[in-house]
Order: C-alpha cells, then sequence, then structure tokens
C-alpha cells in the first residue's frame, strides 16, 4: 500500500508518464500540438528529477549527492551523443565537440552564475571551499585544454582532429583525470567538497532533518534514472521541430544542440539553484564542476572508442572565438573561487559570458 501511494505522488507518477510518453513518440513525425505537450511534459519531468536526486544527495551526503547527478545525466548524455553520430546520416563530426564545449560553458557559467547570484540575493555573501572549487576548476580547464584547445594546434593534422594516437592519449589522460578528480573528491579531501556557512564553518547535516529510508532512497534513485533517460529521450524527440524552427529563423544549426545540452543540464541547474537559495553554494559548485570534468572526462573516451570502430571523422578543436570564451571562463572562474566568497558580481560576470556564448551561438 505504501508502494502505491508514493507511485501515485505526482514527483513518481510524471516520471512514468513521461517515460509512456517517449515510447508512444520515439521515431515518429509529430504534430505542433504533440511537441507542446512533449515539451510540457518534459519541464516537468525536470523539476521531478531535481526532487528524487536531492532526495538521493539527503541520504548519502555531500559531494556523493552532488557526483550521482552529474554521473547520470553525462552517461545519458554520453549516449545521446554517440546515438546521434551512428544514426545520423549527415555530417556529425562537430557533433561531440559543440556539445561537449556547450555543456563546458552552460557549467561553468550557466550554473555557477546562477547559482552565486541567487545566494548573494538572499543571503548578502556566497562562502565556500576555494580548495574543492578551484580543484574542479583546475580539472575542467586542464581537461579543456587538452581535449578541446589542442587540436586547433597540432601540426600532424591540418584540421582540427586529433590523430588516431593524439585521440587514444587524449581519451586515457581524460578518463584517468576523471578518476583522480572523483577520488580526491571522496575519498582523500572529502571536506573540501562540504558545505560552508556563512561564518566559513562546515554546515550541521541535522539541519536538513530525518535522512529518507532506504526503500525511499532506491526507489527515488530508480526514478531519477528513468527522468533523466526521460529528458534526454524527450529533447531528442522534439529536436526536429527545433531544427525546423531553428533553421527557418536562420539560426545556424549548430545552436539545437546548444538548446539540448541546455535541457539535458536543466535538472543539474535547478538543483544547483535550489541549494544555493539554502546558502550551499558548495553543493552548487560541486554540480557545476562535476558536470563539466564528468562532460569532457567521460565523452572523450567513449569517443575515441567509437571512432577507432566505425573510422568517423572527429572534429574536436574550437573555433578562435570559442577559444576567446573559455580563455575568459578560465581567468574569471579563477578569480571567482581564490578568494572563497564571491557577490552578485561575481555571479553576473559569468552569467554575462554565457549570454555572450549564447549570442554568437545564434550570431556567429
Amino acid at each position: 500500500m505504501n508502494h502505491l501511494t508514493t507511485l501515485t505522488k505526482p514527483t513518481s507518477a510524471i516520471p512514468l508518464i513521461a517515460a509512456v510518453l517517449l515510447a508512444a513518440t520515439w521515431g515518429r513525425q509529430l504534430s505542433g500540438l504533440v511537441v507542446a505537450l512533449v515539451a510540457l511534459v518534459l519541464i516537468a519531468v525536470v523539476v521531478c528529477a531535481v526532487h528524487h536526486a536531492e532526495v538521493v544527495a539527503h541520504r548519502i551526503g555531500e559531494p556523493f549527492g552532488a557526483i550521482v547527478l552529474a554521473l547520470a545525466v553525462t552517461v545519458i548524455e554520453v549516449g545521446l551523443i554517440v546515438s546521434l553520430m551512428l544514426a545520423d546520416s549527415g555530417n556529425t563530426s562537430a557533433l561531440a565537440r559543440d556539445t561537449v564545449f556547450a555543456a563546458v560553458m552552460i557549467s561553468t557559467n550557466g550554473i555557477v552564475g546562477l547559482s552565486l547570484f541567487l545566494a548573494t540575493a538572499k543571503h548578502g555573501l556566497s562562502v565556500f571551499n576555494a580548495d574543492g572549487a578551484g580543484g574542479g576548476l583546475a580539472a575542467t580547464i586542464t581537461l579543456a585544454a587538452m581535449t578541446l584547445v589542442l587540436p586547433r594546434f597540432t601540426l600532424t593534422d591540418t584540421s582540427p582532429a586529433f590523430t588516431s594516437s593524439q585521440l587514444i592519449f587524449a581519451g586515457v589522460a581524460s578518463v584517468l583525470l576523471f578518476g583522480l578528480y572523483i577520488s580526491t573528491q571522496t575519498v582523500r579531501h572529502r571536506n573540501f567538497f562540504l558545505p560552508l556557512n556563512p561564518q566559513g564553518e562546515l554546515c550541521d547535516e541535522a539541519e536538513q532533518g530525518e535522512p529518507p529510508t532506504r526503500q525511499e532512497t532506491q526507489m527515488s534513485l530508480g526514478l531519477l534514472l528513468v527522468a533523466l533517460v526521460c529528458v534526454v529521450g524527450l529533447a531528442k524527440v522534439t529536436a526536429p521541430t527545433l531544427e525546423g524552427l531553428v533553421v527557418g529563423a536562420g539560426i545556424p544549426v549548430s545552436f539545437v544542440g546548444v538548446v539540448i545540452a541546455l535541457v539535458v543540464l536543466g535538472p543539474e541547474t535547478l538543483a544547483a539553484a535550489r541549494a544555493a537559495l539554502r546558502g550551499r553554494v558548495q553543493t552548487s559548485l560541486n554540480l557545476a564542476y562535476g558536470s563539466a570534468v564528468a562532460s569532457i572526462g567521460l565523452t572523450i573516451p567513449v569517443l575515441a572508442v567509437v571512432t577507432a570502430f566505425t573510422k568517423q571523422e572527429l572534429h574536436l578543436g574550437l573555433g578562435g572565438t570559442h577559444l576567446v570564451l573559455l580563455a575568459v571562463t578560465a581567468v574569471v572562474g579563477t578569480l571567482t573561487v581564490v578568494p572563497g566568497r564571491a557577490t552578485r558580481l561575481q555571479g553576473g560576470l559569468h552569467l554575462a559570458l554565457l549570454a555572450s556564448y549564447l549570442m554568437l551561438s545564434i550570431v556567429p
């Protein structure tokens, strides 16, 4: 009876409804009315995903909760990229680069900027652990430079691509750095990634109340995975209609990838915003930088394997505009995290960088 009651709650029922809708619409030509319905369900399932992620996070504690959400979203994102590369008969050589870079910019500027702005608007000053945030930012910059910047400047291949040996190296290095970041975050220096109160002390976990039971956590974990699959799947379902609207408006078709990345990262963005409003900015930064590190550290190794078997061309090198945006993001991000506290100014700077990226994606 308890299971039945739980499943009839909106946060539990909506992911299941979304799964049915995804199965009914997958691979079909949809009318405008159906696409609008899918979009509404997509928004609802994003909210549900955040709820279940917070239940899991409350049970297992920080920073594990942020890692669960970041990993779940990234694994599904990688699956979406690979499926599009294998299924699309057109030129998808730049698909991975555009998607990964969009995820990095949204995470390091959008999620970070929104979290800092909301936290400072409510609490006056954002306080976080500079060691943990700095480690996440450093890992993101290093991975981005190795996989998205260097291919533009290698001498062996004049195209913005790695040779086979260079791609294998980048893939192995990425997964090793990702593993090192996770082990630092969860084992040796876990306290660097725990949320701080305004006085700079570790937050009292007792403030969150009684943690959910093991049974409730397992159910939320299952529903979280269902919700994330539905987020990515429904985003893909609406992609053809979105692509038609984008092309009809005279916007570069690559912007479709940016929109899908925004949708896929919706659960993490909403979870980070809610944590920031509670004064747990470190949790928000864990989500942001963890997403960026996972997006590169998991995507590039998988794509290295896929391209080795399919012999597809993979362009990873960024263009000049994106290189400038990445460089400025690295500098501003460093100046933001080094003091261990931030004001609305820092939040606004990061949001301005995201706005610039989105604007230049629409009007290159």
